[in-house]
Parts: structure tokens; sequence; C-alpha cells
């Protein structure tokens, strides 16, 4: 890794076929052997070769490539080296989805970060974090023991659409801005999907008994008190509008769907992050970039545990 004293080992090790002997199987290489090795690709007639082994080391190798990018005066050599880049990330973020996905998807900031890191790589877990946790401790100074449901919600509507006026963007409704996080935390203009995970996650800390529900062209939030209080509606993308089941029932009826209980029930944390990317490539194919879109597919296949094959579903969407 950069900062490495020149001539340390870095743990990279190179994969071999399983004919190789077990004692070639992973060898460690230095500082010099890894810029020797990248050097290379500058050989048209290794470089398809040796642009596989560096696929094979992992992201471990990607501050070598940022550097030889630095230092490269070709374009064609620097494009290369994006390439790499960005696969060996794709193929990162790709495990960690599944790592998340097999733990239960329990933190719902961590799989929206894990969605955000697509664009932005460098994107700082520790940063969203914070920044969720000073909204919840603004809203927790406002909050009183034994206050009613509607009056915490109406605590933390003054909170967010209020004090840090956070709006639905619908000058630019298909930008995919509008699905990561850190940049609708930055803007405080998202679509009806991330603000509703901002609130949700705040009234999380809060330990208030918010769920997401997945409507129609449509995701808001329910309010699940316990007792003989009944249950309401958040529409986030309305700042804060509190909505009762027979809204959503007329809701439905408005779009001539037939009632579902997936409608009115809470959706889990994975539920969540699945629409998140169904937005953003929607957001890619709008913007006619098809690769993106299709890169985006492959995540959206993991969360649908459908990794080969095709990811439509007929859950609901944004669109």
């Amino acid at each position: 890794m950069q900062g490495n004293r020149r001539g340390q080992t870095t743990p990279v090790t190179f994969k071999f076929a399983e004919s190789d002997p077990p004692t070639k199987r992973s060898v460690p290489l230095t500082n010099k052997e890894i810029k020797a090795l990248i050097s290379l690709l500058d050989d048209p007639e290794v470089a398809p070769q040796i642009q596989e082994k560096i696929q094979t080391l992992g992201e471990t190798i990607i501050p070598f490539l940022e550097e030889s990018w630095e230092e490269s005066l070709d374009p064609q050599q620097q494009q290369r080296l994006e390439d790499l880049i960005h696969h060996l990330q794709f193929e990162g973020l790709q495990q960690r989805l599944r790592v998340w996905r097999d733990s239960g998807g329990e933190n719902l900031l961590e799989g929206m970060w894990l969605m955000n890191s697509y664009q932005y790589p460098d994107a700082d877990f520790q940063v969203l974090n914070r920044a969720i946790e000073q909204l919840r401790f603004e809203a927790w100074t406002l909050l009183q023991p034994e206050m009613h449901p509607a009056d915490q919600v109406q605590t933390l509507n003054h909170v967010l659409f209020r004090t840090h006026k956070f709006a639905a963007n619908t000058q630019n409704f298909h930008s995919p801005a509008n699905s990561m996080l850190h940049r609708v935390l930055e803007t405080r203009r998202g679509n009806p999907l991330t603000l509703c995970v901002i609130y949700l996650l705040v009234a999380q800390r809060l330990k208030m008994p918010v769920y997401g529900v997945n409507l129609p062209n449509l995701f808001v939030l329910t309010y699940r008190p316990e007792g003989p209080l009944e249950p309401f509606y958040i529409n986030c993308y309305n700042r804060g509008l509190v909505l009762s089941r027979t809204d959503i029932e007329h809701y439905i009826g408005q779009l001539n769907l037939t009632p579902n209980e997936i409608f009115f029930e809470p959706c889990t944390h994975i539920d969540i992050v699945r629409r998140a990317l169904r937005n953003l490539q929607l957001s890619f194919e709008k913007l006619q970039e098809p690769a993106k879109a299709a890169e985006v597919g492959t995540l959206l296949a993991i969360l649908m545990n459908e990794e080969g094959g095709a990811n439509e579903s007929s859950e609901p969407n944004e669109e």
C-alpha cells in the first residue's frame, strides 16, 4: 500500500491454478515487484495476461494503480488503469454486499453506504454515521417523555423539514445523486426513498417504532405504536405528512391496483436497499448510461439472490 517503505513486502498474493504446485500458490510481492508488474501493462504483447494477474490481487493493489495513473502521460494507459481500478472496486463492493445480505441486512445505514460506494468508492461510513447522529441528537433534545406518537412525528418533522429543510428534488428527480445518501445529506434534496431512509435511521435511534413500507410509485413509513393506538403512515416526500390506512387504500384505488398487504405492512432493510438499487438503475437508464445500469443490475441481483440470472422484479418501484 502507499506509505510503505521501499522494498517492504505488501500482503498481496497471486492466485494460481489448482494444477500448480502448492508451494507456488501464495507468493507475497514487494512494492517494487508490484510496480514492475503494473509497468508491464505498457507492453501490448503481455498486457492482457498482466491485467488478468492484477485482477486476482484484489483491492489492495489499487493505491499502486492510482500512483501509476498519476505518473502516466498516456491517455490510453490512464484509461486502462481506470478500468482496472473500477473492476477491482466493483468486485470488492459485490463481495461486501453479499456479506451484508448474508448477515440479514440488519444495519440499514451500512446497506445504503454500500450502494453509495458504487458511485463514490471513497465515501466514509463514519461521516454518514455522524450526520445521522447529529440529527438524532437535535430531535432528542426536543422530545419529551410520554409524548404522543403524533407529537413525536411532528417533532422529527420540525427538525428534518423545517430546521434542516430536507425536501423533494422535484427539479431533477431522476438524478443518481438522489439515491446517494451522502449527497442527499449534503444537498438536503432527495427522492421519496432516501428522504424516508434518513427519517427512518433517525427514528430508529430514538427508539420510535417506525418502519419502511413499499408502496407502488411512492415509498413511505409507518409508525406502529403499542397498545390500542392505530398505526399510521408518514409521507416524507411531502414534509412528513401523516396518513391513515384509509388514505393508503384511497391511493391504491387511484392507481387501479388490487390491495395487497405489502402496501400496508413494514418491509425489511434488504427490501429498502433493493428498491434503492432499482431507483439508481432507472436513473442510469434515463441518462442513457447502459453500462452503469447493468452494473447496478448486478448488485440488485445479489440482493434478489439471482446472481447470474435476470433481476426483473414485480416489487414496487419509484416509477
